[in-house]
């Protein structure tokens, strides 16, 4: 039987729903999306949808499953939907890269996510300008990209050869980061603190790995999506 389409709440430019949208194209499971304003999240009609009143959210028809939080969808679309192990590890032989999966998830979600958009926040919207709490996130965007300069080395990630956080192939937890670092590096590059060629050169495996995401196809057509949304409402 036909895997009735995963119907999620998202935004046409979030980092969050986003990183959904992009495991649902990669593991090509039919999926509906509603976009919601962010100004709308906390009205009551989403709030019936999820009490936190943020985005994404989804609602499975094929299980009845509804989750909030991208990090536990996340792990919920792998567990229920990538059975080949795709893009994740399975079986007791395989225990330890299982477990630094959900490390590597938990760092984004608890680290990169909230520390980048509180440097977007201060950067961007904050009515007063507060150059020390600036600083402070700028200098976690740059914290985040070192630890995970790292984490590829300690990987034996190659430049040459490609690099990945967990094991030799591209898993769900190196797609969660593709979106945020978008925003961290748009913001370092706005703000002078970094440059392109700066950050390879700095950070070499770092570059190599968000070069090979984005040079997949359904991280690309994500991130076209994203552009378009951007435009569409004044945003560079």
């Amino acid at each position: 039987m036909p895997l009735q389409p995963i119907k999620i709440w998202g935004h046409w430019g979030g980092p969050n729903p986003w990183k959904v949208i992009m495991l649902l194209e990669e593991l090509s499971l039919p999926y509906d999306l509603e976009l919601v304003e962010f100004a709308d999240v906390k009205k009551p009609e989403y709030l019936q949808v999820t009490p936190n009143g943020r985005l994404p959210t989804i609602q499975d028809p094929n299980t009845g499953v509804r989750l909030w939080e991208s990090a536990a969808i996340i792990l919920y679309l792998i567990e229920q939907y990538d059975k080949k192990h795709t893009f994740s590890y399975g079986g007791q032989d395989q225990l330890h890269e299982r477990h630094l999966c959900q490390q590597w998830l938990a760092f984004q979600a608890t680290t990169q996510g909230p520390y980048y958009g509180q440097a977007t926040w201060f950067a961007r919207f904050h009515g007063e300008k507060l150059p020390s709490a600036i600083e402070r996130y700028v200098a976690e965007i740059l914290r985040v990209i070192g630890v995970l300069e790292e984490g590829l080395a300690r990987n034996d990630g190659k430049v040459e050869t490609g690099c990945w956080l967990v094991g030799d192939k591209c898993t769900y937890a190196d797609l969660a980061f593709v979106t945020w670092a978008g925003v961290g590096e748009g913001l370092l590059l706005e703000l002078g603190r970094a440059d392109t060629e700066g950050l390879r050169e700095e950070y070499p495996r770092y570059t190599a790995w968000m070069a090979a995401m984005r040079a997949r196809e359904k991280v690309a057509w994500c991130a076209e999506r994203i552009a378009e949304g951007r435009s569409a409402h004044g945003l560079r």
